[in-house]
């Protein structure tokens, strides 16, 4: 991830507040507490209010919202103090992201996949209600919108408060702003086709663009090394998206030849840096596909061929060396890294130019000349 974003505090947040209270005081609380009934709700009036319109008004989504709850407190009831326990240490794990991404070995994460080794149907069950949380059917219905408010509202308090229009998984696709009728979808950063718990926690939503969402990320778990999800067991640090410290990736563009009309993406190496947060590149590499897309752009007769173009051309004509075109993107770049694509450019003309693709000014030339007569004399 190329840069964090900052968190947005909203009225949304409501819902996770919903479900905390559903776990921690009617599921976890099932052993004791007699069969499942709306005075289970009683310490939260929001949300009492809540259950009881979709208790009496049948709406597919109010119905599934309410029957999914009902029929996991079914099986919480029949959990010993140990199980219930260790529900509550998975919980609190799956929604610590900052500590998820951090590999803090006191985050206890689970994925449906753990729950299932000893509780099958209650695993299945979890699955089929944390997954269809984040569904309009649910979300659009009247009587929790009062409650919690709209996605489109928070997405557009998120834009005005990240303004860079850029998605910083890639850094190349812009994101639909404040002045667009639509949005970028949110990714759930641990998915939640393999996660319960936090499926509508906004900590766990990060609005990216389509490619790094759907394209190339799709279900990657960024929290394992990549394997099989469900025989994967080791975990690796990952970028918290919104980090409160700020950090900066460095790369670097190496070409194998010079031959600008014949090179291939195997002829490129990119290399990131620092090393201080190289498992955390590393992980990002691969979630997004960066290695491929950014050679992919490079490549590109509208993106790198371009900017040599720029170089070659546009520039020469008025006189200006590449090394002046350097100078001037470098200013460029440090003023707004990913505005016109600056960071990427920048570091592939760097690599052009240790390739030996820019030619030397008729000074450097001379100057060159008369060094080597020195040292080589007739």
């Amino acid at each position: 991830m190329l840069f964090p974003y900052k968190y947005v505090t909203h009225k949304m947040e409501k819902m996770q507040a919903f479900i905390d209270f559903i776990f921690h005081e009617v599921w976890c609380k099932a052993p004791g507490s007699g069969p499942f009934k709306l005075e289970l709700f009683d310490g939260n009036v929001d949300l009492k209010e809540v259950m009881t319109s979709f208790f009496y008004d049948h709406t597919q989504g109010g119905d599934y919202f309410y029957t999914h709850v009902e029929s996991i407190y079914g099986h919480f009831a029949t959990l010993a103090p140990a199980q219930i326990d260790q529900f509550k240490q998975w919980y609190k794990g799956n929604n610590n992201l900052e500590k998820v991404c951090a590999k803090d070995p006191a985050a206890q994460l689970a994925r449906y996949a753990d729950v299932a080794i000893a509780h099958k149907e209650l695993s299945e069950q979890l699955a089929s209600f944390y997954k269809g949380l984040y569904s309009n059917s649910l979300l659009d219905l009247a009587v929790l919108r009062e409650k919690i408010g709209e996605i489109d509202d928070h997405y557009m308090t998120f834009i005005k408060v990240n303004k860079s229009g850029k998605c910083p998984f890639c850094g190349m696709s812009d994101l639909q702003g404040e002045y667009n009728t639509t949005r970028e979808a949110y990714d759930h950063y641990l998915p939640k086709k393999l996660y319960p718990f936090n499926s509508i926690n906004f900590h766990n939503l990060v609005p990216a663009c389509h490619h790094c969402n759907s394209s190339y990320k799709t279900s990657k778990d960024p929290a394992y090394t990549p394997k099989d999800p469900v025989q994967a067991t080791q975990r690796r640090k990952v970028f918290y998206p919104y980090a409160s410290t700020s950090y900066s990736i460095d790369m670097q563009v190496y070409l194998n030849h010079a031959d600008i009309q014949n090179l291939a993406p195997e002829d490129i190496v990119l290399q990131f840096g620092p090393t201080t947060i190289s498992e955390e590149i590393d992980t990002w590499k691969y979630v997004y596909g960066i290695d491929e897309r950014y050679k992919a752009k490079i490549l590109s007769e509208s993106d790198g061929k371009y900017w040599l173009t720029q170089v070659f051309d546009e520039w020469s004509d008025d006189g200006k060396s590449p090394k002046e075109y350097l100078r001037t993107l470098t200013r460029q770049a440090k003023a707004n890294r990913f505005a016109e694509c600056n960071f990427l450019k920048l570091a592939f003309l760097k690599g052009c130019k240790r390739a030996g693709l820019f030619p030397k000014s008729i000074w450097q030339r001379i100057y060159d000349h008369f060094i080597s007569c020195i040292k080589s004399p007739a």
